[in-house]
């Protein structure tokens, strides 16, 4: 049978290991978690986007996923930055989003796909001469421009960022609980 010293030495050996692996597991980045809408004539969007957890030099937070409905679709994918949603061909989206004030799109804006086969690029149309959001919205066929369903109309965006913790915060405060359960338990 083994000590009193020695069971406590390695009870606590044991939670320091623990530890250090749980918290060496964890990735290093995060992500934040939005509730975003836009609405205007006859259009109502509104669902989740999930971004990277800190923002790029200008204060932007790139957009990695897009949950939603777009008029009752739902938001089947997010368009690639970098690219154009189809028949909105040469503008491509860059997918940031801001906390704000001031706007929270760029000229770029998002963009992403619905369940009916239709897409929509959702941006901030800073070179107007009143600045505003407006939605480019795109059915098929899929020609570049002013075709067949196309549509840009002016709406009203919003973007709030929910609040989570990190993961690291996370698992230290479940290792720190843990271990304070164990303590009180064996009286260490």
């Amino acid at each position: 049978m083994l000590s009193f010293a020695v069971m406590r030495c390695s009870i606590r050996l044991a939670f320091a290991v623990f530890a250090i692996i749980t918290l060496a597991t964890i990735p290093a980045s995060a992500s934040t978690i939005w509730n975003w809408d836009f609405s205007g004539s006859g259009i109502t969007a509104s669902g989740t986007f999930t971004t990277v957890a800190r923002p790029n030099s200008n204060g932007g937070y790139l957009i990695t996923a897009i949950t939603g409905t777009r008029n009752g679709d739902r938001i089947t994918g997010l368009q690639t930055a970098g690219t154009s949603i189809p028949g909105n061909e040469p503008y491509v989206v860059d997918n940031l989003v801001f906390v704000g004030p001031g706007p929270q799109l760029t000229s770029p804006g998002f963009g992403f796909s619905t369940s009916g086969g239709n897409f929509s690029n959702a941006f901030y149309a800073a070179f107007l001469p009143k600045p505003g959001y407006l939605e480019f919205f795109s059915t098929p066929p899929f020609t570049a421009g002013a075709g067949f369903g196309h549509s840009e109309l002016p709406v009203q965006f919003s973007a709030t960022p929910i609040s989570t913790p990190e993961p690291a915060s996370f698992a230290l405060m479940i290792s720190t609980l843990t271990l304070a359960i164990v303590r009180s338990r064996f009286k260490l």
